[in-house]
């Protein structure tokens, strides 16, 4: 069976018996009878904000670090110290500060973080030219026929890659191997953090099967209700229904979990994908500082952004405000959705609270709203059993967009982008 040193990067076509690397005597080794004939991988920076603040700053290294805004906002990220405390992403600062009093608190600085991003996906690209970002910190890679310019096996080319990121920019990043794109980015997360994670074809299928459904991106808790209301819990119980069955239940949908319970994705890796994160902006004319009006702007903003998500196919998992102050001090507040989306009425039902908290009487010269973390249309905006007025809210939107398509964007529109005011 093939085994790799991540250390070192050496390949031999056996175990060692030791346990140990041969040439270096690392234990770091992944070994697997598929491991030199996969080429298609997901690599995602661990804790990466918070990598970020570390490597920033030596002082904190050894410390639980949140990264969020303040009481009333929430957790953009925080390192694995603090997962240990129960700390998560999207949880509320004080609980999180609760959980986890003797933490480090460092408020985001999403361009330093970008510019971070930037380099490693040069990276990344000097590597293979089928690159596919999904946000900043992670990335889908497809390395079939580059053995011979980089001088290996995609496994080799992928542990080099995971040292010169170390190295060089001073982050680690987990790293999943498979023969597609849903395996692979299951993988990236078996062995987190500085993990690097294999799945094969030959045990793909009994790999998935014990795993719960949630395993599934797009499978959020309101399906997973769905489905568990049917019996189905485990990624086995959909490839036992089948999928004329679980199409005929759930529709397109249950066709997609049907094949990926099989261990079946034929997406491919595409450079010029939802690499991007999709965004709407406006500059205004005077300063405002009304929160009526600000809310009134960002629902204009949140329907050109769920227009542009419709058109090109793409649910939201997260979201992100943009701020600039009358001095030009740029803000950013970022949230993750429970569910992904492409409804106007959704993204700014999310946004709203983030606008809330800043509109303190400061006045602003732009807002902007972006969204990010993207799904396939299919996977966004299930129906909800436990909350039947959003599904409704989402039939009212729909409805709007079919008349919209059919006499123009002016034809009609909800109250709040008429009225002075924001509302809910």
């Amino acid at each position: 069976m093939p085994t790799l040193c991540r250390d070192c990067t050496a390949l031999e076509s056996s175990p060692a018996p030791s346990g140990r690397c041969p040439r270096c005597g690392s234990r770091r080794l992944v070994g697997h009878p598929e491991l030199t004939r996969l080429s298609l991988a997901h690599i995602d920076c661990d804790a990466f904000y918070a990598a970020v603040e570390k490597r920033d700053n030596p002082a904190i290294r050894g410390k639980p670090v949140i990264v969020g805004g303040g009481r009333r906002g929430v957790v953009s990220a925080c390192c694995y110290i603090a997962r240990i405390k129960g700390v998560r992403s999207a949880m509320p600062m004080f609980e999180a500060r609760a959980r986890c009093p003797e933490a480090v608190v460092i408020s985001p600085d999403m361009q330093k973080y970008a510019a971070v991003g930037r380099q490693i996906l040069a990276l990344m690209q000097a590597t293979t030219p089928l690159v596919e970002p999904l946000s900043i910190d992670e990335a889908f890679l497809d390395l079939a026929g580059t053995e011979g310019v980089n001088g290996g096996s995609a496994a080799e080319t992928l542990a080099k890659l995971a040292l010169r990121i170390e190295t060089e920019i001073g982050v680690t990043v987990s790293v999943g191997l498979s023969y597609n794109k849903f395996l692979a980015k299951v993988a990236s997360d078996l062995d987190k953090p500085r993990g690097f994670a294999v799945i094969g074809r030959a045990e793909a299928v009994d790999f998935l099967k014990e795993r719960p459904v949630g395993l599934i991106p797009g499978v959020g808790k309101v399906l997973q209700k769905q489905l568990a209301d049917d019996g189905i819990r485990l990624i086995g119980d959909l490839a036992r229904h089948g999928e004329a069955a679980l199409t005929k239940r759930y529709g397109t949908v249950g066709g997609r979990l049907a094949r990926l319970s099989a261990g079946e994705d034929g997406r491919g890796v595409d450079p010029e994908g939802p690499a991007k994160s999709l965004s709407a902006e406006t500059t205004f004319e005077a300063d405002l500082a009304d929160p009526k009006v600000l809310a009134r702007e960002l629902w204009r903003l949140c329907e050109r952004l769920s227009d542009r998500l419709k058109k090109v196919r793409l649910g939201a998992g997260g979201i992100t405000l943009k701020l600039k102050t009358r001095r030009f001090r740029l803000i950013t507040r970022s949230r993750q959705l429970g569910q992904p989306t492409m409804l106007a009425e959704e993204i700014y039902r999310n946004a709203l609270p983030l606008l809330e908290v800043e509109t303190d009487g400061r006045r602003f010269r732009l807002i902007g709203i972006g969204a990010s973390r993207f799904v396939d249309a299919e996977d966004a905006d299930a129906p909800d059993l436990i909350d039947p007025i959003k599904t409704r809210r989402a039939k009212v939107e729909r409805a709007i967009d079919d008349v919209r398509r059919r006499f123009g964007l002016g034809a009609i529109g909800k109250g709040r982008s008429l009225r002075r005011g924001g509302g809910r």
